[in-house]
């Protein structure tokens, strides 16, 4: 069995194909242009490696509701080029195999639920803080999809009193997560990227209270069993215990503490970073392929 997958991001694509293992056999990269520059190079791809299923681990937002004709159409994405674009339709089509899709923190939440750092675990929220905020959510064995698909990335924060921009960067709303604690954010805040700032400056603390914010209103929300965060923005190590610090701080010993007790196991870096999203897609693949032999 060889599975193909793709991780679709907005600055490139990454394409794999896996065994029925999930060992890696091969992988490329490409750029993320529009799709009729984009996809044929994919398909081409795909094709030489003669994949026997697929995976799409993509940005979003994504039409996820499987009864819908609009089921894999990318729907109103700031990547302007590939708004409504069926996604899901044109590698069927163009493959003929069997295909599944989900979102890209989706299929890493997966990921790290069956072979990363929540296996064996029931509930588990996957964060990537970087160039956008977003969530993955994999919820008594499933992924959690419902209307559409969380947006964690934009849920309404309070902003820090102390906080040099009065509105986020987000151009949707004024106080949402990925508008104060986004890489942009942080750019456009402090005038240098994030990776710049030195592990003593306050931009660290105020990231902390936000993205501490985030993780609260997970657990008061959706209760899982463990949050991973990753992406470009946790690079900086020395922000997650100040993240952890205030996520306790917020929730002022409301939940058991004795759930706490090990906060540097519940707060957490992925395993499979950077490959989650991919290896998820493989999975996706492998799902797909089961699917079609019942």
């Amino acid at each position: 069995m060889r599975l193909g997958a793709i991780e679709a991001g907005g600055t490139k694509m990454v394409l794999g194909v896996f065994d029925g293992s999930l060992k890696p056999l091969n992988q490329i990269s490409l750029p993320t242009l529009t799709p009729e520059e984009t996809i044929p190079q994919m398909i081409d791809y795909l094709k030489e490696q003669k994949v026997d299923a697929l995976g799409i681990a993509s940005f979003g937002p994504i039409n996820l509701r499987a009864a819908s004709r609009d089921y894999g159409v990318i729907l109103s994405t700031p990547k302007l080029a590939w708004q409504r674009y069926p996604l899901l339709s044109t590698f069927e089509e163009a493959l003929g195999v069997p295909c599944g899709i989900d979102t890209d923190v989706n299929a890493a939440a997966l990921a790290e639920s069956k072979m990363g750092a929540a296996k064996g675990l029931l509930n588990c929220l996957y964060l990537t803080i970087g160039t956008g905020i977003g969530g993955g959510l994999y919820s008594e064995g499933q992924l959690v999809h419902g209307l559409m698909h969380p947006e964690w990335g934009h849920v309404l924060i309070s902003r820090h009193e102390d906080d040099p921009m009065l509105h986020g960067v987000c151009p949707y709303h004024p106080n949402c997560v990925e508008g104060f604690a986004s890489g942009p954010a942080m750019q456009a805040r402090w005038g240098m990227p994030a990776k710049d700032l030195p592990d003593d400056h306050r931009a660290w603390d105020l990231e902390a209270y936000y993205l501490g914010q985030l993780c609260a209103i997970a657990v008061m929300t959706v209760s899982p069993e463990k949050i991973l965060l990753g992406g470009g923005v946790m690079h900086r190590t020395s922000l997650l215990p100040k993240v952890r610090e205030q996520m306790l701080k917020l929730i002022n010993g409301y939940i058991d503490p004795d759930l706490f007790s090990d906060m540097e196991d519940y707060i957490t870096s992925p395993a499979l970073w950077p490959d989650s999203g991919l290896i998820g897609a493989a999975l996706l693949a492998k799902k797909a392929f089961s699917s079609r032999e019942l």
